[in-house]
């Protein structure tokens, strides 16, 4: 794996880099040479927050976690990337159709859950999308008190979404087609 480690509000010190790159080697099994690991290491007041991406095959594996030591925050995070990668083990091979970026003989079998069915869509929605700008749909994703909006950009006629962040602020999602 190509890991990239930079940091945000705060200097990543050797150290750190030398526990990430430790740690991140727990899933070297899982992953080919040339994968590309994106961690962004942030503090925000009394959280120490780590950001670990990692894309491939047009899929993203991705992992936020936060507390108040930086070192428990890598360790969540490596155990959530680990957990995520062999839980969905059988969609990430049908998903990367032969292309060289997961080794998938490293991977072991979960203990199998009696009574655990697979998520599946309950409901279906369709509703009519009005041009508008981004402040309009955060207005309107406020009024309806949900954490996301989908709308039709009035400037580019594209679909975004408007999000709410942890940090009480607002994203935008411009999909690149």
């Amino acid at each position: 794996m190509k890991i990239t480690i930079s940091g945000k509000n705060m200097a990543v010190t050797d150290a750190l880099k030398d526990v990430i790159k430790k740690k991140m080697g727990k899933l070297d099994k899982y992953f080919f040479e040339d994968v590309p690991v994106d961690i962004t290491l942030s503090v925000e007041k009394s959280r120490q927050i780590i950001e670990v991406t990692i894309p491939f095959s047009g899929a993203i594996i991705r992992a936020e976690e936060s507390t108040d030591d930086m070192y428990q925050s890598i360790d969540k995070a490596i155990d959530v990337l680990e957990r995520q990668v062999r839980k969905n083990k059988t969609k990430l091979q049908k998903k990367s159709k032969g292309l060289e970026t997961i080794r998938f003989e490293n991977f072991q079998a979960l203990p199998a859950v009696e009574n655990e069915k697979e998520p599946s869509i309950v409901r279906t929605k369709r509703f009519a999308m009005k041009p508008m700008d981004a402040e309009e749909a955060v207005l309107q994703m406020e009024l309806l008190r949900h954490a996301f909006y989908v709308f039709r950009n009035a400037e580019t006629d594209e679909v975004n979404i408007v999000y709410k962040r942890k940090d009480g602020n607002y994203g935008l999602i411009e999909p690149e087609f």
